[in-house]
C-alpha cells in the first residue's frame, strides 16, 4: 500500500499540506475505483457525535466508518448526559473510558475542538477527533469532497473561476472552500446578497460581483444554501425574490459555459438558491459530490487511524 497521510486530529483545511491533500484525493479516488480497505488486526470503535441536524454528512461518515471495517457506537445527543448539562469534554472522556477511539463531531460552536486538542497536564483523553462541521468555521470533508468533484471534472485546480454565491457569512462550507482553493491557484469570485459579504474577510480570497456579471465566465458555480436557522431577526426573506436575484434560475443556466458544473453542499432549497428542474440537470454534480463523500471520508479516517497507530498497524 502507498504511504498515507497520517494526522493525529482532522479539525480544519486552514494548514493543510498540499502534499497531504493531493494523497488524499488520490486514496478517496482509489477507494472510489473498488479499492480495498485496510484490514486491522484490532477493532477501532468510533462515535459520530452530531449535535446539529444533518443527513448527508452523519449517514456518510457512518458508511465510511462501515466500509472502512469500524465498528460504530451509537449516540444521540438528545438522549445522552449532555441534556443533563455534561460538558463536550466529559462526554468524550467517558466515551474515551470506555474504549471509543474515533470521534467524529458536528457542533454549533466555532473552534469547539481547540480545546479538545489542547489538553492541560491533568487531563486524559486520548481520542482522534475529526470535525463534521463546526458552527460557521470550518467543514473539512466537505471541502476536500468538493475538491475532489472539481479535479475529476478538469483534472486541476489552476487558473479555474470559481463562483461562490450566496450566505457567506454563516458558511463554514464557503470558508473551507475559499482557503484550499485560493492555495490550489483557482481564482475565486463571490456573489449573493452584499449583506452576506464581508469584504473584510472574504475580499483576500476573491472579488464580489453580481451573479448575472459572472455566470457565464465560471467554471464552477458553487451555490450556498440560505441558512434561515441562523438568521435570528430574518422576517422579510422571500423565497422567490431571492432566486429570481440571487439563484440559479433556468435562464442562467443556458448562459454557463459548456464544461462549467454546478455544485451545492446541501440541503437544497429548491427554488430558492437553485431552481428545482437543474438539481440533477447534466451540469449538476450534487449527486456526485455526496458520493464523493463517503470516500473522501474514508481517506480521512484512515489518516486519522494512521496517525494514532488505530487497529494493530
Amino acid at each position: 500500500m502507498k504511504e498515507c497521510v497520517k494526522m493525529s486530529y482532522f479539525v480544519s483545511v486552514e494548514n493543510l499540506p498540499l502534499a497531504d491533500l493531493n494523497q488524499l484525493l488520490e486514496r478517496a479516488s482509489y477507494f472510489k475505483n473498488n479499492g480495498r480497505s485496510p484490514k486491522f488486526n484490532q477493532p477501532i470503535y468510533a462515535a459520530n457525535l452530531f449535535f446539529e441536524n444533518s443527513t448527508r454528512t452523519h449517514c456518510s461518515f457512518e458508511m465510511a466508518e462501515r466500509k472502512l471495517g469500524l465498528t460504530v457506537i451509537p449516540f444521540d445527543p438528545a438522549a445522552s448526559s449532555v441534556k443533563k448539562g455534561e460538558s463536550l469534554y466529559d462526554t468524550l472522556l467517558s466515551l474515551n473510558s470506555i474504549g471509543v477511539q474515533l470521534a467524529v463531531i458536528r457542533h454549533p460552536e466555532n473552534n469547539y475542538y481547540q480545546s479538545l486538542i489542547d489538553l492541560n497536564a491533568n487531563q486524559q483523553l486520548d481520542l482522534g477527533i475529526i470535525n463534521a462541521g463546526d458552527g460557521s468555521g470550518q467543514h473539512p470533508s466537505q471541502s476536500l469532497l468538493d475538491m475532489l468533484t472539481i479535479k475529476e471534472q478538469f483534472g486541476h485546480f489552476a487558473g479555474l473561476k470559481i463562483a461562490i454565491i450566496g450566505d457567506l457569512t454563516n458558511s463554514r462550507v464557503a470558508r473551507s472552500n475559499m482557503q484550499l482553493l485560493q492555495r490550489l491557484g483557482a481564482q475565486i469570485y463571490f456573489s449573493g446578497p452584499k449583506y452576506w459579504y464581508d469584504a473584510a474577510e472574504f475580499g483576500q480570497y476573491g472579488n464580489y460581483l453580481p451573479l448575472d456579471q459572472l455566470v457565464d465566465q465560471m467554471d464552477v458555480v458553487m451555490l450556498l444554501r440560505v441558512q434561515h436557522e441562523r438568521h435570528q431577526s430574518e422576517t422579510d426573506f422571500d423565497a422567490s425574490t431571492y432566486h429570481q436575484m440571487y439563484g440559479l434560475t433556468k435562464e442562467r443556466y443556458q448562459q454557463m459555459k459548456d464544461n462549467a458544473i454546478i455544485m451545492h453542499p446541501g440541503p437544497i432549497n429548491r427554488g430558492v438558491e437553485l431552481d428545482s428542474d437543474l438539481v440533477e440537470a447534466p451540469k449538476s454534480r450534487f449527486a456526485e459530490q455526496m458520493r464523493n463523500g463517503v470516500f473522501i471520508r474514508m481517506a480521512m479516517l484512515e489518516a486519522v487511524i494512521n496517525g494514532r497507530k488505530l487497529g494493530g498497524i
